[in-house]
């Protein structure tokens, strides 16, 4: 177990290299930046911007240098060791007081995620606003997912073709067939007529700006069901529908049998042999479905006016704001890596056969 935990470990560093390469070359492809949208924009309502002043902030924004070696300065500027940039001044050299260039030597610094040129403040301030609700609504709709979608899989595939098993069948259909967005539209409407509440955003609008309380956190209670049901609808549908299916063909094998007959219990014999084998799949889907509920949700969260990630991820990449966006298409990348290495202990655990051997 600890030498498979340390191979899947050492390659995740190549793979999010890999990752960061081209991700900062896909947000580099639209043509311009976004000071060149800017000046556009300010030009067309008569307002001039000095030549100093632009050439200063494409520096700053290291806009005016090679493709590579903005890469090289970005990744310097996110990893925890190498050359700290101080001011406008290079990354390889320091002015001191006399004016005298000299070499930096690279040490370990604190990371900087780059500043936002559409929101003018730090990266890690935007993001650390939004970070903790995001994951608060990540691992409530994986919760959801998980507690709802085994038992009736299991379930199903143990009582095949009986009403219950056609009834939780057709709402996994429907699950699968509608739309989140349109999903959350019904709830906000029902929520709206039936009971007079609203239910869109996580807070209500006396608590959105106010310190975190009991009371905030209470009203966070009551409105993140909203999302977390929406958000976790189809992949409990998808799931429900994996679970019964791998679960009906373990319960055909011989092994199964060959318990039956030597008088093992049955609900003993159905957890400890067949539903170890048939939630395998679910196990391998975690290293998707973490990015796919912070990024795959950005249609839901604007519906819901949901103060999460997706959006401002959306935001960055229309503004071409490519520090913004650019880290966190990197959190997602490694919420990806870091969701498959659990994925791969959690099977490892579950199924023995997938251990590797000494």
């Amino acid at each position: 177990m600890l030498s498979l935990i340390l191979r899947r470990i050492l390659w995740m560093i190549p793979t999010l290299l890999v990752i960061s390469f081209v991700t900062f070359g896909l947000i580099q492809l639209p043509p311009g930046d976004f000071l060149s949208s800017r000046i556009a924009s300010q030009s067309e309502q008569g307002v001039d911007v000095a030549p100093e002043k632009i050439a200063r902030e494409r520096k700053m924004y290291n806009l005016d240098a090679p493709y590579i070696e903005r890469y090289a300065k970005w990744m310097n500027d996110l990893s925890f060791f190498g050359f700290e940039r101080v001011g406008h001044e290079d990354y390889l050299t320091v002015v001191d007081e006399s004016g005298q260039e000299h070499f930096r030597w690279p040490s370990f610094k604190q990371p900087n995620f780059g500043y936002s040129m559409q929101h003018q403040r730090p990266v890690h301030e935007l993001i650390g606003e939004r970070l903790a609700l995001t994951v608060v609504v990540s691992l409530c709709t994986l919760s959801f997912t998980w507690m709802i979608a085994i038992p009736i899989g299991i379930y199903s595939a143990v009582r095949q073709y009986s009403l219950t098993d056609y009834i939780f069948t057709l709402l996994g259909f429907i699950g699968l067939a509608t739309p989140p967005f349109l999903l959350a539209l019904v709830l906000m409407y029902i929520a709206q007529e039936a009971w007079g509440l609203d239910v869109s955003g996580l807070f209500s609008a006396e608590y959105r700006s106010a310190d975190w309380s009991m009371g905030k956190v209470i009203d966070l209670l009551k409105h993140i069901w909203v999302p977390v049901v929406v958000l976790g609808m189809l992949g409990t549908a998808a799931e429900i529908r994996i679970m019964r299916g791998n679960l009906l063909d373990e319960l055909r094998k011989q092994y199964v049998l060959t318990a039956r007959a030597k008088g093992l219990g049955r609900i003993k014999l159905l957890l400890k042999y067949p539903v170890r084998v048939a939630i395998n799949p679910l196990l391998s889907t975690i290293g998707w479905l973490l990015p796919f509920i912070v990024s795959g949700s950005v249609i839901v969260a604007v519906v819901l006016d949901l103060p999460t990630i997706g959006p401002m991820l959306l935001q960055a990449l229309l503004s071409q704001d490519m520090f913004l966006a650019g880290f966190i298409v990197m959190m997602l990348a490694f919420l990806t890596v870091f969701g498959t290495l659990i994925s791969d202990i959690l099977l490892a655990i579950a199924d023995p056969r997938i251990r590797y051997e000494k």
